[in-house]
């Protein structure tokens, strides 16, 4: 615990796309920082980022890195995170790792802070859930009153996603080169595959979508299913979610349990042209929620259209919103 108010924070990846935006995010946030350190491959050590006006040298990352620290946000990939998160974690420090390494671990909480946060007191370790999930749980969260019965998702999901490959490949194709990164031209078309294929013919990333948002609102039994297809835009998934109620409602009960949970922005008034696009989720750490309507083909069953910035709430910012609250409640 710090001492003086202030903590010292590792960045573990911090030249990746989301490594980067961590630097953005807590300077926005005026974290309470008094030593930061930026860590990262030996390749990329010795590079220059910049925070709140302050050159910051990288250096590589190392069993030592940690000493003398309190908090450590991880976003250099599963392999990096399963060797060096417990290391961080037996030194003293909270980690919260944005990768999918610990999120199906069962002592470890998967953390949206609006929707479960006394799950961060599982362990030191603190996984950041998958982008799409955490922008999907926040509002179902808010129709918890109502009971959900099930729920299927079919996610738009930005090529901002895979990283920077993913954002160069888009960039690559719509100048009229072949792709180099994803199997098909991603500015000609959506694809629909995230992550590999698994024998049961989902993909990873639609299973991933399916155990955590039963992990996150701690409803291992609730029936989820997920389509998730890759779509040419640069920044910021969108979901269309059906979610089957235990409960009559009314829509406008609905939009009131909407408007008021931390973390939601109701944009719904299609008429004027009012939903939630990635252009209005770009920077912004909250879930953007519209199109909100009744399914015609099933009694208490709903329908809703969320986006989030991926690379911000779908990551960064709810990695750092975990921190901001667990010091607010002396959890750090």
């Amino acid at each position: 615990m710090s001492i003086s108010g202030k903590y010292d924070v590792c960045i573990v990846g911090a030249t990746g796309l989301v490594g980067q935006t961590f630097l953005k995010v807590l300077a926005e946030a005026d974290f309470p920082i008094d030593r930061l350190k930026l860590l990262a491959s030996a390749r990329s050590a010795g590079k220059v980022l910049e925070y709140k006006g302050q050159k910051l040298t990288v250096s590589e990352l190392t069993p030592s890195s940690f000493d003398g620290y309190h908090i450590a946000f991880f976003s250099a990939g599963g392999g990096i995170s399963k060797e060096y998160a417990p290391i961080a974690k037996e030194k003293g420090l909270v980690v919260i790792d944005n990768s999918s390494a610990w999120r199906e671990d069962d002592g470890v909480g998967l953390v949206v802070p609006e929707v479960n946060l006394a799950d961060s007191s599982l362990n030191k370790i603190i996984a950041n859930p998958n982008c799409s999930t955490i922008q999907s749980v926040v509002p179902l969260n808010a129709l918890k009153p109502f009971g959900l019965k099930s729920v299927t998702y079919s996610t738009y999901q930005a090529v901002s996603g895979s990283g920077g490959s993913g954002q160069v490949d888009l960039a690559r194709t719509l100048a009229g080169a072949e792709p180099e990164f994803y199997p098909h031209n991603i500015s000609q078309t959506c694809i629909p595959e995230i992550d590999v294929f698994l024998d049961n013919g989902y993909t990873k990333e639609e299973m991933k979508m399916v155990n955590e948002t039963r992990k996150i609102l701690h409803l291992p039994d609730l029936p989820v299913s997920a389509t998730c297809v890759r779509v040419p835009v640069m920044n910021g998934h969108a979901v269309s979610v059906r979610v089957e109620l235990e409960r009559e409602f009314e829509i406008a009960d609905v939009i009131a349990a909407f408007e008021a949970h931390e973390g939601i922005v109701v944009a719904n008034d299609g008429a004027a042209h009012v939903y939630p696009t990635s252009i209005m989720a770009e920077g912004s750490g909250s879930v953007f929620v519209g199109r909100i309507r009744r399914d015609l083909s099933a009694t208490n069953s709903l329908l809703f259209y969320c986006v989030a910035d991926n690379i911000r709430k779908g990551a960064a910012t709810n990695a750092v919103q975990i921190a901001l609250k667990m010091i607010a409640e002396n959890l750090i």
